[in-house]
């Protein structure tokens, strides 16, 4: 793999590899993104989370309006 990326900008974290690639050979269920950078694709996990609390307060927000 080719640390210059994908000249899309495609950049992909593979479960089943364990490892951030730019290829697309695995199906979609075993990766994340596509990310625009290889350290964005690193960091894939941090992401998820961030967006998961902010999904979660607006759940609760919802939930104390009802």
């Amino acid at each position: 793999m080719s640390d210059l990326g994908d000249p899309r900008g495609e950049w992909f974290y593979c479960f089943k590899h364990g490892r951030v690639e730019t290829r697309t050979e695995c199906r979609r269920q075993d990766r994340m993104g596509p990310y625009p950078t290889r350290e964005a694709a690193e960091h894939w996990r941090e992401r998820v989370e961030e967006r998961n609390t902010a999904w979660d307060a607006q759940d609760d927000d919802e939930e104390g309006d009802a």
